[in-house]
């Protein structure tokens, strides 16, 4: 007597099932995780100041039309602007650099090593030394924005172009923004020389990077970006998953590999240059926010992307609270913040993973 046919699953499958699950829900768990400190680190943001409120005050003064005038004026036309404009920017860079990393396949690829930071700051430099402007004076307050924004995007452009031609290798693009920092480095120190002192103080506080320069129509545009280009990173997850295989698996699995990198590049550059232009330089959070989350979550562009959204968000908002914190009575430029603690976290993140 034959033995009868079971329609079920093997156990292999059955138990594999049941590891993606668990992988799954712990994910999300961590996920939930960040998004509760990044919750936390922005209400604290929003206590932080000249003047200092405590949470229930925070929070009756944004959500509660009979709270004090004071507050309200304070949270909603000074430091609501800021605290949202560290997480959209915090996001938007470590959403891009995790990109960039992906669809290059280089673990130091981001905004600020390719070059787009320091061609946004040789930009706005020419508006503010030189007076050069492709705005009429009467839109002179969005002319040292737009100016950056030109000057990211023309050296994304330029990388766009060389990456198209023949025998050009993802290191190869890597190396190639590496010469553009040092390039446009010079040409900005070139003009910093000449530059009288009210202009050169103006380039230098904007190469440091601030929030304070934030309102609400920027913010708008900021996040209106990051909102449009997550959606089509977001349409490419399965895409861009599979490349982090390989270039030869991907390909096989049908993945328009060139196609998908130029894609990438050119999107990841537009976000970041929307923010550069408004805020100036921050290092850091596009190379160590994406890494961050892949140690958390892994490879799987459907978890990374928001991860890297979040651990980006966490750290500017962090790096604003500290901002406020370290000299009592002034507020540092957060590029500067970003970068004293970026560097040893970097080290410790470099040490880590030689120690696996």
């Amino acid at each position: 007597m034959t033995e009868p046919i079971t329609l079920g699953p093997p156990a292999s499958l059955a138990q594999g099932r049941l590891v993606y699950q668990r992988l799954t829900r712990r994910r999300l768990v961590l996920l939930a995780g960040i998004a509760a400190l990044t919750v936390a680190c922005f209400v604290l943001d929003l206590s932080i100041g000249q003047a200092r409120y405590s949470a229930l005050q925070v929070l009756s003064g944004v959500w509660n039309s009979d709270a004090s005038l004071a507050i309200r004026v304070i949270l909603w036309d000074i430091r609501l602007p800021v605290a949202l404009t560290a997480l959209v920017v915090g996001a938007s860079l470590s959403v891009a650099g995790a990109h960039m990393q992906t669809v290059l396949g280089n673990p130091l690829a981001s905004p600020f090593t390719l070059g787009l930071s320091a061609a946004a700051s040789f930009g706005a430099a020419l508006g503010l030394i030189l007076g050069v402007s492709v705005l009429p004076a009467s839109a002179v307050a969005f002319a040292i924005p737009v100016n950056a924004f030109l000057g990211s995007m023309a050296a994304a452009l330029f990388i766009h172009h060389l990456s198209r031609k023949r025998g050009i290798t993802t290191e190869m693009i890597v190396l190639l923004g590496t010469t553009l920092v040092f390039t446009f480095t010079a040409l900005l120190e070139a003009l910093q020389y000449v530059a009288p002192d009210q202009a050169l103080s103006a380039v230098v506080f904007w190469t440091m990077g601030s929030l304070s320069r934030s309102n609400w129509p920027k913010l708008g545009i900021m996040s209106g970006v990051l909102v449009l280009v997550s959606l089509a990173f977001a349409r490419q997850a399965w895409a861009l998953t599979a490349l982090r295989l390989g270039e030869a698996r991907a390909t096989s699995l049908g993945v328009p590999v060139a196609r998908l990198r130029l894609r990438g590049i050119l999107l990841a550059s537009l976000l970041a240059s929307v923010c550069v232009s408004f805020v100036g330089t921050i290092g850091f959070v596009g190379l160590v926010g994406p890494h961050i989350a892949r140690m958390l979550v892994g490879e799987d562009q459907r978890f990374l992307l928001p991860a890297s959204a979040l651990c980006g968000a966490l750290m500017l908002s962090a790096a604003s609270v500290l901002s406020k914190s370290l000299v009592a009575g002034q507020t540092l430029p957060i590029g500067i913040v970003t970068s004293l603690v970026g560097v040893p976290l970097f080290f410790t993140l470099i040490l880590r993973t030689r120690q696996r």
